[in-house]
């Protein structure tokens, strides 16, 4: 009795709280019980230390200590959660993340950690903030073999073990033990190799070199490492065991591992700004743990190595992060593994009634009461199999490792299931639909007469800022002599022929060329433009670079002359924000119609800008704001972006598929829908209405438009023809967050009709996502792992294309190059989901048969015996509910999804029909034997298996036997998702076997066989082809209801009800703009006071 409350307690921990414990203020608080997942509840204890200060603890400077640490001895009260520190903070009466210390920090501050900390304050920060370490537990057998036997399924086991042990089942019991420690042993093995793998990925313990507040460096373990500690990064780089901030010299980093990003980034020093620090706006100058520094240099003495600042460490981290989704995988809303354990509560509700009949059928034949309990509880562990949750879960396994063969790898497999029910996928242009490389197609300099001839060789360029800007606006450096970075930028400053050089040591030589200022990099003309030219381009030198930032849509450099004569700063971006930052005299007139005719061919488009800056001023701190404004505009960049071959093949059979395709992108929104067209995600006869929205103003309020493209001087009628044979929305991010913002009403209709989203930022590609999931979309998303690692995380199913194993950004990566993953993980999706619910029906009308037959045998006093129910539920369920799952996916994506609720009229009909069908074959195999002339009644005093053998119990083992069998082929579905079932061989060699075998059991009694398996010998041999009739009978009939659901039968009782508007909110909204004629309002100009013609609730 002493074990059962530990048990209780160990399912309920909230009880177990309750029990020993007293409410409190959180503050005063020894134990908290947290609740995740909406329903379990997990207990902690808050740990409780002092602290000792130094006296003069400097409150300004050290303003993550403030919170904490303002007396000479502060209490510190912390609890740990998945890796996580959580301190409490009298000034917010919470525990929060320990990383609230440093939220507050910004980039100035940064820059004053570059003196180091004392060994004091460095003890004190880590009293705080914990070791560096991103410990993975890994716990011991015995541990892991106390939760395991703990578990529900194996307390039912050992449950049901004991009563079959008092009901003398010796030899089927210790046959459960049996499977039951090697099931155990396995889960054990798998367990602790599974933590032992990730313990060492994310296990990392290096040297690393620190500044001390004296000046002096010292080496360290990473382990020692804090928030605020001065890291001197060599030339060689190294594995970075923190997240830090790079504050002087550049860093070429490999962030393949945690972003799949296969091209080396090049990291700048951050600013020293006064706006607030965040790992994520400031990602070009942020250096992020578990990645690969391959190159250091410009910030140490002799010209190499680099400096930076601890920022954060352990589970804080971005590889912390990847570790914690790893082992705290996000919890799914899927409702297929609700409703299976809530279907367990009917099967309960089962086992009760046949309780009730047991105990009344025993009570009447004046059994014992003793065997009237055992009896009842035999019931009970029949009607609920304990292996459901197991069982459903092995079709998304096998799909887990039929996808690793195809490179697609899964850091959580419940995720497979959810893949079967996308209804619309999201997808990156630029690495995704079209190659990752372009091709420099041409270049005009623009001024304000207009834009020049194009020049399709940017090498015939005259000497100028065109030239310059174009090979030295970039962030390609040198890796052995080798240049590296985006392959846009290396295509450009190929198509120049420029050389880039780098300083050697300390680059002293190479300062003094340009006037003393620190050179990052030098830029020299080819030598042949002396013949192109009268006038020959001169070498440059670039001293600084503000980094591409999606945000910003642009990057820039800061640039000096030979002989330091002269200072220029040098911009590249998209051509509408460039634009906005040159000054209005040097646009050209034709700069809108010239942008349009180039995206509108599909054309990757880039501006060029430039500014004289006053080369005596202190170039290094110059802010990127000041650099970037009152430009002059040079001219525009135009590069071919190719479709990937198999993206239009893809593309079509989604939408073939009946998978609605969306694109977006951080591109111009005219070359956007040049390539959608190009892929046919637009249709050749469909109509692309553009979607333009403005935010409200001081002086105007917000608007909203829709217009077609090219429409001309056409009439109304005539663009309400064109639109009525199908259309597409286009809009681009701006658009985007007006209507989000000020025309919520119009949103899910823009939403349900856009197909193109254009410069939208990384952020907005995740409110994107999460928008149409409020419609009850599920929603794909695949992209590069890098910019569009919001939008991979928010998605029911995020696809990064990368090089890596496991990625940060999506919970499946693929080693493929272009997007043939999609296809073939929707259909493994679609596959598993179709296995789950033929294992769940399996499991749940194998506990029907086996329960109606006990029940018949019962109720004449009699029962299966030991190896009797050994051999069903081994040799026959056990061999075939393992194999059930192995069957593959179809070649071809059906224009359907498979039900993702079992809480519906096909499955729960099917369910009731096939327990019909089976009870009426037990109930015609019963009665078929007691009609026999030869039949002797069974008119015993005692109860069970001392009565055997008998005719009753074998008529109903040979007809049980050969249901589980067939059962098996009624339920495994295969057209139109999966492969029929005769393409698993391994399930089908199965069958054959399982149905010989019974067969000669029925007609061939061997002696040995019917000794052990306590078997009737029927003298009658056409009663034994009888027996066969009746199961095979009962197998057409199962085959035959199988069908006529899958004819959608069942659908004609949906008709007594009437139609029902769908729950899924997308179908009411798609039904309701079709119907509609007014819908979208082209050419009107709204507000947000006017009314929606297409009203929507």
């Amino acid at each position: 009795m002493v074990v059962f409350p530990l048990i209780v307690f160990n399912w309920w921990p909230r009880w177990g709280v309750l029990a020993r414990c007293c409410s409190c203020p959180t503050a005063l608080a020894e134990v908290l019980l947290i609740r995740v997942r909406k329903q379990i509840s997990i207990t902690y204890s808050v740990v409780s230390f002092s602290l000792e200060l130094l006296e003069h603890q400097d409150e300004d400077e050290w303003r993550d200590d403030v919170q904490l640490l303002n007396l000479e001895k502060t209490l510190l009260r912390y609890y740990e959660f998945q890796g996580l520190r959580y301190v409490w903070l009298n000034r917010r009466e919470a525990f929060c993340p320990i990383s609230v210390l440093n939220e507050d920090w910004t980039c100035h501050d940064l820059h004053g950690f570059q003196r180091g900390l004392s060994l004091q304050k460095q003890s004190e920060r880590r009293s705080i903030f914990g070791k560096n370490l991103i410990d993975v537990p890994v716990k011991s057998c015995m541990r892991l073999l106390f939760e395991e036997v703990l578990n529900p399924f194996y307390v039912f086991q050992v449950a049901s073990i004991i009563l079959w042990m008092c009901d003398n089942y010796y030899f089927y019991a210790l046959c459960i033990i049996l499977i039951s420690i090697i099931s155990i042993g396995v889960s054990l093995y798998e367990t602790r190799k599974q933590s032992i793998t990730l313990r060492d990925m994310a296990h990392l313990i290096t040297g690393v070199k620190i500044r001390r507040e004296s000046g002096e460096e010292d080496c360290v373990s990473s382990v020692e490492l804090v928030p605020g500690d001065c890291l001197i990064i060599s030339q060689e780089g190294l594995l970075l065991p923190c997240d830090a901030a790079l504050l002087a010299g550049e860093c070429l980093v490999n962030e393949s591992m945690l972003t799949g990003e296969s091209v080396p980034v090049l990291k700048t020093p951050l600013p020293a700004a006064d706006r607030t620090y965040s790992s994520e706006t400031e990602r070009r100058h942020t250096l992020f743990s578990g990645t690969q520094i391959i190159q250091a240099k410009g910030g140490g003495p002799g010209g190499g190595g680099a400096v930076a600042v601890v920022t954060s460490t352990g589970f804080l981290t971005a590889k912390g992060a990847l570790v914690s989704s790893i082992m705290y995988p996000q919890q799914l809303n899927f409702s297929f593994q609700k409703d299976a354990m809530k279907f367990l509560l009917i099967l309960g509700s089962l086992a009760f009634c046949g309780t009730i009949y047991i105990f009344v059928i025993l009570f009447k034949a004046n059994v014992t009461w003793p065997e009237i309990i055992v009896r009842c509880l035999d019931i009970v562990t029949i009607a609920v199999p304990p292996a459901l949750p197991a069982a459903i879960t092995t079709g998304a396994i096998y799909a887990q490792s039929r996808l690793k063969k195809h490179g697609i790898f899964c850091i959580n497999p419940p995720r497979i299931n959810v893949g079967g029910k996308v209804s619309v996928f999201c997808f990156d242009k630029t690495g995704t639909l079209t190659e990752e490389g372009l091709d420099v197609w041409g270049v005009m300099e623009g001024g304000p007469a207009g834009f020049s001839e194009l020049v399709p060789d940017p090498r015939l360029l005259p000497p100028g800022h065109m030239q310059s800007a174009l090979a030295c606006c970039h962030t390609v450096t040198l890796l052995r002599g080798q240049p590296l970075g985006d392959p846009l930028e290396l295509k450009m400053v190929e198509s120049t022929g420029w050389t880039l050089q780098e300083p050697e040591g300390d680059g002293d030589v190479v300062n003094a060329e340009y006037g003393g200022h620190k050179v990052l990099a030098v830029m020299r003309p080819p030598t042949q433009q002396l013949f192109l030219h009268r006038n020959s381009s001169e070498a440059v030198a670039i001293v600084k670079r503000f980094p591409f930032s999606s945000a910003l849509q642009r990057m820039s450099v800061l640039t000096v002359a030979t002989g330091g004569r002269s200072a220029m700063v040098f911009v590249k971006g998209s051509p509408e924000m460039v634009a906005s930052l040159c000054r209005a005299d040097t646009v050209p007139p034709q700069f809108s119609s010239t942008l349009h005719t180039f995206s509108s061919e599909g054309l990757r488009v880039l501006a060029l800008a430039c500014k004289p800056v006053d080369v005596n001023s202190d170039l290094m701190d110059i802010e990127r704001a000041d650099a970037e404004k009152d430009l002059q505009f040079l001219g525009l960049l135009m590069m071919k972006n190719l479709v990937k071959p198999k993206t239009g093949d893809v593309i079509d059979v989604l939408k073939k598929a009946h998978i609605r395709t969306v694109m977006v992108t951080g591109d111009n929104i005219l070359t956007a829908v040049n390539v959608a067209k190009s892929c046919m995600m637009v249709g050749c006869d469909e109509k692309v209405i553009f979607v333009t929205a403005t935010p409200r103003t001081a002086q105007s309020l917000p608007t909203l438009r829709f217009s077609l493209e090219d429409e001309g001087a056409q009439s109304s009628t005539d663009v309400m023809n064109q639109v009525s044979s199908g259309y597409h929305l286009a809009i681009d991010g701006k658009s985007f967050a007006a209507v989000c913002d000020h025309f919520p009403d119009d949103l899910p209709k823009v939403l349900m009709k856009a197909t193109i989203f254009a410069r939208m930022l990384p952020d907005q590609k995740a409110q994107l996502v999460k928008e149409l999931q409020k419609l009850k979309y599920c929603v794909g998303m695949c992209g590069d792992g890098a910019n569009d690692c919001g939008a991979l995380k928010a998605a029911d199913v995020g696809v990064s294309l990368s090089e890596a194993e496991a990625s940060v950004a999506s919970p499946f990566t693929s080693k493929t190059e272009n997007i043939s993953c999609v296809p073939l993980l929707i259909r493994e999706g679609r596959c598993s989901l179709v296995m789950s619910f033929s294992l769940f029906r399996y499991m749940v009308l194998y506990s029907v048969i086996q329960f109606f037959s006990v029940l018949i045998l019962n109720t004449v006093k009699t029962n299966f015996g030991d190896f009797q129910f050994l051999f069903c539920d081994l040799f026959l369920v056990t061999a075939l509910a393992f194999v059930i799952g192995r069957g593959g996916p179809r070649e071809e994506l059906a224009p359907c999804r498979p039900p993702g609720r079992l809480r519906s009229l096909p499955v729960f009909g099917s369910l009731f029909l096939h327990s019909c069908m089976i009870i009426l074959g037990q109930l015609a195999a019963y009665f078929i034997t007691t009609s026999e002339n030869w039949y002797i009644p069974l008119n015993s005093t005692v109860f069970g298996t001392e009565n055997l053998p008998n005719m009753e119990n074998n008529c109903m083992f040979d007809v049980s036997g050969y249901q589980y069998i067939f059962i098996a082929v009624v339920v495994t579905k295969s057209y139109p998702h999966n492969k029929h079932f005769y393409h698993n061989r391994i399930f089908l060699c199965i069958l054959v076997v399982q149905l010989a075998v019974m067969t000669w059991l029925v007609l061939y009694q061997c002696p040995f066989f019917t000794q052990y398996l306590q078997l009737y010998d029927f003298t009658d041999r056409m009663f034994r082809f009888l027996l066969i009739a009746v199961a095979a009978s009962n197998f057409l009939l199962c085959c035959l209801v199988e069908l006529l659901i899958d004819v959608g039968v069942l659908n004609c009782f949906r008709l007594l009800r009437g139609k029902r508007p769908s729950k899924k909110q997308y179908k009411r909204l798609n039904d309701l703009l079709s119907d509609s004629t007014s819908w979208p309002p082209l050419d009107q100009t709204r507000t947000p006071t006017d009314h929606s013609v297409v009203s929507f609730r």
